[in-house]
């Protein structure tokens, strides 16, 4: 019988799928971090929500509209299988992104992200970020 996860095991799977996907744009580790039948709640990109391919099509779109994508952990927090990291990010708008054409810009954003862990995996996400700021530092609204 093997024991439970630990706190700091659960943040590691989380620390991992932050440094190996959106830092790194390893979309391999997809599928070792997350369970196959994952589902991912963001508002921002509600029709890629639910298994790996959609979580590996959504990680590349914004690899490919920011290719210096870089997201810091400003806090991480466990309680049981749920992790909640309050997250920063940066980066350069330098390809595509849903119809705006690269602008050249530094932009930041931040947001909340809740996992929920089981047998080792990420099996759901609940992200909250600041896409409307993003969209005024890119100059797709007012």
């Amino acid at each position: 019988m093997s024991a439970a996860p630990t706190p700091e095991h659960n943040k590691a799977i989380v620390r991992r799928a932050i440094d190996e996907i959106w830092n790194k744009g390893n979309l391999a580790a997809v599928e070792e971090i997350y369970d196959a039948n994952c589902v991912r709640h963001d508002p921002a990109t509600p029709n890629l929500a639910t298994g790996l391919e959609n979580l590996k099509q959504q990680a590349a779109l914004y690899r490919a509209a920011f290719p210096d994508l870089h997201i810091t952990i400003e806090d991480i927090i466990v309680e049981g299988e749920k992790v909640v990291m309050r997250w920063s990010s940066s980066g350069t708008h330098r390809g595509e992104l849903q119809g705006i054409a690269p602008t050249g810009k530094a932009i930041t954003s931040s947001g909340i992200s809740i996992s929920l862990i089981a047998n080792g995996k990420i099996i759901e996400e609940r992200v909250n970020w600041d896409n409307f700021g993003l969209m005024k530092q890119l100059g797709a609204i007012e």
